[in-house]
């Protein structure tokens, strides 16, 4: 059974982020921290998927490795368009925000990130309100199957994640 708490730190990356740049500050090392926050949350959510899938993760923070790891070892993480075009960029937003004092990221760039960053947590199920497809029928008593005996998820953002883990063994499992 999959560790939901990696899930919770990279969603808690991403709120950070959020609240950070809803803070009226110009300071070009503020948007540092934003863009930072936004990196760990891509990471974490890829690293968590893989683990789920039983993969060793290794220390790094390069996003295009765990991408390539991610589509090579059957993580049932959803890559989206942005986060495979930016691989680069945020792995540079983990190592330049922190280690390049001359590093400096745009707020234009902060708002983008968070926006793109939002959507790919979103299509992997990572958000407080319950998914659509949880509210259907049986949906939840298929997931149960996964589950040790007498566990329940304890919100909807587990219920989401355990989702997104299963989804494709639940839908074959609603087929037969």
């Amino acid at each position: 059974m999959c560790d939901i708490r990696l899930f919770r730190r990279a969603w808690l990356d991403y709120r950070t982020a959020a609240n950070l740049l809803a803070v009226p500050e110009n300071d070009e090392a503020y948007m540092n921290n934003v863009a930072y926050h936004l990196q760990q949350a891509v990471e974490k959510t890829l690293k968590a998927f893989l683990e789920c899938v039983g993969v060793t993760v290794p220390n790094t923070h390069d996003i295009d490795k765990l991408v390539r790891m991610s589509e090579n070892n059957g993580s049932c993480v959803t890559i989206t368009d942005w986060i495979k075009e930016k691989t680069d960029m945020l792995t540079r937003w983990e190592t330049d925000t922190w280690y390049d004092i001359d590093y400096c990221v745009e707020k234009k760039k902060a708002v983008t990130g968070l926006e793109e960053v939002g959507k790919f947590l979103d299509v992997n199920g990572l958000k407080k309100e319950l998914r659509d497809e949880l509210k259907e029928d049986g949906i939840k008593d298929q997931l149960r199957k996964f589950f040790p005996k007498d566990y329940e998820p304890e919100d909807a953002f587990e219920w989401n994640c355990y989702y997104q883990i299963y989804r494709k063994k639940t839908s074959a499992a609603s087929k037969r």
